[in-house]
């Protein structure tokens, strides 16, 4: 084969993880919102650079615009190459990609393939692979007959079910570990961001390319957005078709469960009542009054119970029965505690009732 290659994603798709090195030399702004699993981002013009180039080209002309970035590209690369491609050797087989395949890539492969490297292009892009990205995420559910939501009340233990049945080895979509977000007013985790539109979906088509169809798939009854972030249609359009399991915990221990997983509110009572007030188109303000003093005077358990029985209890029933039609037929799972040893005895039993 003559050097660089260039190749379009459905050929390399089945080689992915045969390259050395998958190198996206796309800004690191483009990088951020997405990018191809496991790369790495070397960008041959960073953010401010790539903004200089374009307004030269549109308000100069395009000649003086490849004048500029020229210089830049080629001085970029020389520092990549000196920082991280001077220990590989001669038979290092990277894969580089830009937006289009276009001039930052080609530049890239050109040089490391005159270096003497097996370098492949790929023909397209980032733009060729979000394609691809997008036409899966709209067939690649429908290959799944063995789909199980897991619904119940908030509290009720389904996240941490989700965790043991993965660490059991069954295969699970961690909607809201994915997407960042708990999937409420009260959602937001503490450690991160969510990520982009794209980058969620990419490591859903990720993890749905990694599947056997044969096997069950657990995942979580969620709506179709979770924080910011939108489910995929088809996926979504899957999960309300399919069977489920009610998972149940009484309210003790579902309040304790939530004090729990949401130790920073339970920690900061102002900043939960930022988001309690979030609330007040639904319930009024006498009512989250109420439930904020709650939280500033300490009485955390008094203030979760509360939210379970008059708000989100409430919710959950109204949709989960508006928009999964198997609900009314879902197979109980009760949950005694909230114990390690009770998700694992409960993961087990639902392997064995999602195999028959």
């Amino acid at each position: 084969m003559r050097y660089p290659a260039v190749v379009p994603f459905d050929q390399l798709l089945p080689q992915l993880a045969d390259f050395d090195a998958i190198i996206d030399v796309r800004s690191p702004s483009e990088f951020a919102e997405d990018h191809l699993p496991g790369a790495v981002n070397l960008p041959v013009l960073d953010d401010d650079e790539r903004v200089k180039v374009g307004t030269l080209y549109k308000q100069t002309s395009a000649f003086e615009a490849k004048k500029l970035g020229a210089a830049l590209i080629a001085k970029n690369i020389a520092r990549h190459i000196e920082t991280h491609f001077l220990g590989h050797p001669q038979s290092w087989r990277p894969l580089v990609y830009c937006w289009r395949g276009g001039n930052r890539s080609g530049a890239m492969v050109h040089i490391l393939a005159r270096i003497g490297w097996p370098v492949t292009q790929l023909d397209g892009g980032y733009k060729e692979y979000r394609r691809h990205v997008n036409a899966e995420l709209a067939t690649l559910p429908g290959a799944f007959d063995f789909i199980n939501v897991l619904c119940g009340p908030t509290g009720s233990g389904k996240s941490r079910l989700l965790q043991v049945l993965h660490g059991q080895g069954a295969q699970v979509i961690d909607l809201e570990k994915l997407a960042r977000h708990r999937g409420s007013v009260l959602g937001g985790l503490t450690d991160a961001q969510q990520p982009s539109q794209k980058a969620f979906e990419s490591s859903l088509w990720q993890q749905l390319r990694s599947f056997d169809p044969a096997k069950p798939v657990f995942i979580e009854s969620e709506s179709k957005k979770v924080g910011q972030l939108r489910v995929p249609d088809a996926l979504m359009e899957k999960m309300r078709a399919a069977d489920c399991t009610a998972v149940q915990l009484d309210t003790e221990h579902r309040v304790q469960l939530l004090m729990d997983d949401y130790g920073h509110f339970v920690a900061d009572p102002a900043r939960l009542n930022v988001q309690l007030a979030l609330l007040t188109q639904l319930h009024g303000r006498e009512k989250i009054s109420r439930w904020q003093q709650l939280a500033l005077d300490g009485r955390m358990a008094e203030l979760v119970q509360q939210l379970l029985v008059e708000h989100y209890d409430p919710v959950y029933l109204q949709s989960i029965r508006r928009n999964f039609s198997r609900y009314a037929e879902a197979t109980p799972l009760v949950l005694s505690d909230i114990s390690n040893t009770a998700f694992e005895q409960a993961a087990r039993a639902l392997c064995t009732i999602a195999k028959n």
